[in-house]
């Protein structure tokens, strides 16, 4: 029955603590994952340690898993806050350590640079001012062109939710370009 299950009974499982089931998983989604990851953070370092972070979160939380069909927005919801989570400890790291930040090297995602080069670096430079959280929902629902539905399932937070980050981000942009 192996390569004939849904990503679902894969992992259900896994759940049940079958790790053929959790490798057949892994091999399936870890390439579109880190290729995703890498699109949004710009450092395949800090991609593929998320991506190793995702899959253990998932192998853990995988008995909890209650979802039909929906296993790929479950995967990448858990990716996005790990993702947010890795970029808050790099950004509190230097000041809670007490590290020089000299000599560390910032690099943007392809998509800030895209931004960057297509509305100019006013809105680059407020764009990284955003949190996280406001910039997860403003990629997904102005660069991924998604709806406020389908946000919501990708980022695992509710529909008011996203559409209260939306707004604030795009006032904060407004009052960062005015």
């Amino acid at each position: 029955m192996e390569g004939t299950r849904t990503d679902d009974e894969l992992l259900r499982a896994a759940g049940s603590g079958d790790r053929v089931a959790f490798e057949e998983y892994y091999s399936r989604n870890a390439a579109w994952l880190l290729i995703r990851l890498r699109r949004r953070c710009g450092d395949a370092e800090l991609a593929a340690d998320v991506m190793q972070d995702t899959f253990l979160a998932v192998w853990r939380a995988a008995a909890t898993y209650s979802g039909s069909g929906q296993s790929g927005g479950w995967l990448w919801s858990i990716a996005t806050r790990r993702l947010i989570d890795a970029y808050r400890r790099r950004a509190a790291r230097p000041e809670s350590a007490g590290e020089a930040s000299e000599g560390l090297v910032y690099t943007s995602s392809a998509e800030d640079e895209a931004l960057a080069s297509s509305f100019g670096a006013e809105l680059a430079v407020a764009l990284d001012r955003l949190s996280p959280e406001l910039r997860a929902v403003l990629q997904a629902t102005v660069l991924d062109g998604l709806s406020t539905r389908e946000a919501a399932t990708l980022l695992d937070i509710p529909e008011g939710t996203v559409k209260t980050r939306v707004r604030r981000a795009r006032l904060l942009l407004k009052e960062a370009l005015a």
